[in-house]
């Protein structure tokens, strides 16, 4: 039977839906104009003002937003409270740039950790349940977003933070971890570890994953599910937007359900920045329909994925995204070509290859290369240098099939890739070196 942690909100009529974020709008975008002068340059520049917005027939109106926007308001140029009344931040990473600072008010931590709290319902977390938090705390958003969540609903929390696998895996064994949280890559990497332990997926006490934090394929949820034998669940978030929460799987796992009480998605063309209609494939664009502190209005995330209303069987009301597949900055142009990391993941577990691996795209002579290196599984390592040439040729092929262009495939023993116990690196793109 479905659980929903706040049903009146998760399964309201569609209309009510809409004229709840209606009426967030009007004022959130009163508030971002009378606050932020950045913002308000920005519609003013754009020729609108807060009038002419009364509704969410009118949000097409307002400018997108980048993160290159945030970046220049640094530090707290998006800031539309006073900072005395905000109570903490969140950072990006800023390995592509300048940081970008999220601030929080006491209420809008409030309103995260209740849709983290959403998706920890969703995938069958309860107060009798052991939550293992092994997203990184601190500034990333991860582990500070769930294990609030976690507290709301009443499970006992274990603030584990990424890493010390060894510790990872006495406390889940120890008292009984029922729920892990994490990235997909060191989800498969803990099960990778339990498995080499000795553990058996009925050994092992989770009933349910909540992954996210970086892109993943339906071939890893598979090869994850199987591993530790549990259900893993899509959960997904951006630092600027609030944090993990912004949508969530419910049992069907046929995509996530947005907030939509808490934020408004759109799909455009990222090229043209034109409004797609529903079920088409485009950027996601985000507006935050209550964040006091940090109001992002038509947030552009630079996620390709698709927006859809299609009845649910879980009763949720919420429109539900598809699983993004893959970041527009995320995508490389190798020889022409456009390439998802994504694409070459699904190929490699459909092969039955480990889900540890690493694409390398440099220049040489002015024409790209293109290498991808993979581990064989223990149970399928082959020491003859004919069988390996040969599955190296197999897998070449499967790749051209997916993406268009061959890669050179490097087959390599268990263990030679450097694991990943936060977000994991899958590319590096060397061509940038050159320029």
């Amino acid at each position: 039977m479905e659980r929903y942690y706040q049903p009146e909100i998760e399964t309201m009529p569609v209309e009510q839906i809409r004229a709840v974020q209606s009426e967030k709008l009007v004022k959130q975008v009163k508030h971002a104009y009378e606050h932020v002068a950045y913002y308000r340059s920005k519609m003013d520049e754009a020729g609108v003002s807060p009038e002419d917005i009364r509704g969410t027939e009118d949000l097409y109106k307002l400018p997108f937003l980048s993160k290159e926007d945030l970046r220049i308001a640094y530090p707290t140029g998006m800031l539309a409270v006073p900072m005395s009344e905000c109570v903490r931040i969140q950072s990006t990473s800023g390995t592509t740039g300048r940081r970008v600072i999220a601030f929080y008010t006491q209420e809008d931590i409030k309103l995260w950790e209740e849709c983290c709290a959403r998706a920890l319902t969703a995938a069958g977390a309860t107060k009798e349940d052991v939550v293992q938090v092994s997203y990184g705390y601190g500034l990333f958003t991860g582990g500070a977003g769930l294990n609030g969540g976690s507290h709301l609903i009443g499970s006992l929390t274990l603030p584990m933070s990424s890493g010390n696998t060894d510790r990872q895996i006495q406390f889940m064994m120890d008292l009984g971890s029922t729920v892990l949280c994490c990235t997909p890559s060191y989800a498969a990497y803990i099960g990778e570890t339990l498995k080499e332990q000795g553990y058996k997926p009925e050994d092992i006490p989770l009933k349910a994953g909540i992954f996210g934090a970086e892109p993943w394929t339906e071939e890893m949820r598979q090869s994850i599910e199987e591993t530790l034998g549990i259900k893993a669940y899509d959960i997904y978030g951006l630092t600027e937007i609030s944090g993990p929460g912004v949508s969530f799987e419910c049992s069907e796992q046929g995509g996530m359900h947005i907030n939509e009480d808490h934020f408004l998605a759109e799909i455009i063309n990222p090229i043209t920045g034109e409004v797609l209609p529903e079920g088409e494939k485009g950027e996601l664009v985000f507006t935050c329909l209550d964040k006091a502190a940090f109001p992002l209005l038509r947030y552009r995330t630079r996620d390709i994925c698709q927006l859809f209303r299609t009845k649910c069987s879980c009763g949720r009301t919420f429109i539900r995204m598809k699983k993004p597949m893959g970041r527009s900055d995320d995508m490389m142009i190798i020889r022409g070509v456009n390439v998802f990391p994504s694409q070459i993941e699904a190929v490699l577990l459909k092969e039955g290859y480990s889900a540890n691996y690493q694409i390398v795209v440099d220049r040489v002579n002015n024409t790209d290369t293109f290498d991808v290196f993979v581990e064989f599984l223990p149970e399928h390592f082959e020491d003859t240098v004919r069988d390996i040439a040969n599955k190296e040729r197999k897998l070449q092929e499967a790749i051209r099939n997916m993406v268009g262009i061959s890669p050179k495939v490097h087959l390599s023993e268990p263990k030679t890739i450097t694991r990943s116990e936060g977000k994991a690196v899958r590319v590096i793109d060397r061509r940038k070196l050159h320029d």
